[in-house]
C-alpha cells in the first residue's frame, strides 16, 4: 500500500491532475486484476518510492517520488483501460444485465411515480461504480450510461406513439417525465423529429 499525504503533492503538476483518474471512485468489489507482468511493474514502482523515501531529503526527493507516484498511475490507467477489452465475457454479462434492467425499468406500470433512471440508479443496481460502468460502456459502445438511457427510453417512445392513441403528454407522464416539453424536446434531440411528426409518418 503506498499512502501520499495530499499536502505532499501540492506544487506539482500530480495535485490537479491526479482527480483525472477514474478508477479512484472503483467500489470495493471492482479490484483491479493484474497479469503476474503488470503486478511486477506496480511492484517496482512502489520499491523505488520506498527507496527514495528512505535516503538522506534533498532539493530533488519530492520530484523523483511524485514522478514514481504518476508513472504508477499511467501503468495504472492502461491497465484500468486494458480490462474493457481483455474481460469480454464478464463485460458482456454486464451489458446484458444492463439492458434487461433498462427493459424492466420501462416497461413498470409505476414508472410515472418512479420517474426516469439515473445514471447512479443504474450503476447500483448492476452493484457497479457508475464511473466504471461509463468506462466499460464508452470502451465497448461508444456511448455513455446516460446516452443508453435515453436511447432505451426513445424506443419505448417510439413503440407508444405508433401503437397506442395516448397523446403526446400522456405517454411523456408514463415515460416518467414531470414535463411534456422536456420529452418532446428530447425527442427531437434524438431522432430530428417531434413526437406527432414521428406519430403521423404512421399514417
Amino acid at each position: 500500500m503506498v499512502l501520499v499525504h495530499p499536502d505532499f503533492l501540492y506544487g506539482t503538476s500530480l495535485a490537479g491532475k491526479i482527480k483525472t483518474y477514474e478508477f479512484f471512485d472503483y467500489s470495493v468489489n471492482e479490484a483491479l486484476s493484474l497479469s503476474e507482468k503488470e503486478e511486477s511493474i506496480v511492484t517496482d514502482i512502489i520499491r523505488n518510492i520506498k527507496q527514495e523515501s528512505q535516503v538522506n531529503i534533498d532539493k530533488f526527493s519530492q520530484h523523483i517520488i511524485v514522478a514514481q507516484l504518476e508513472l504508477m498511475l499511467t501503468y495504472a490507467e492502461r491497465f484500468y483501460e486494458r480490462q474493457f477489452i481483455t474481460r469480454k465475457v464478464t463485460n458482456h454479462k454486464i451489458l446484458a444485465r444492463l439492458e434487461k434492467l433498462l427493459t424492466d425499468y420501462f416497461n413498470d406500470e409505476d414508472l410515472i411515480r418512479k420517474g426516469l433512471p439515473t445514471v447512479s440508479y443504474i450503476a447500483d443496481a448492476l452493484n457497479i461504480s457508475s464511473n466504471y460502468l461509463s468506462g466499460l460502456l464508452k470502451v465497448q459502445t461508444g456511448q455513455s450510461t446516460q446516452q443508453h438511457i435515453h436511447d432505451k427510453l426513445i424506443g419505448k417512445a417510439k413503440e407508444k406513439l405508433s401503437t397506442t392513441d395516448l397523446s403526446v403528454s400522456e405517454i411523456a407522464y408514463e415515460l416518467g417525465f414531470e414535463h411534456p416539453q422536456s420529452f418532446s424536446k428530447l425527442f427531437k434531440a434524438k431522432t430530428n423529429q417531434s413526437p406527432l411528426d414521428f406519430r403521423q409518418s404512421f399514417n
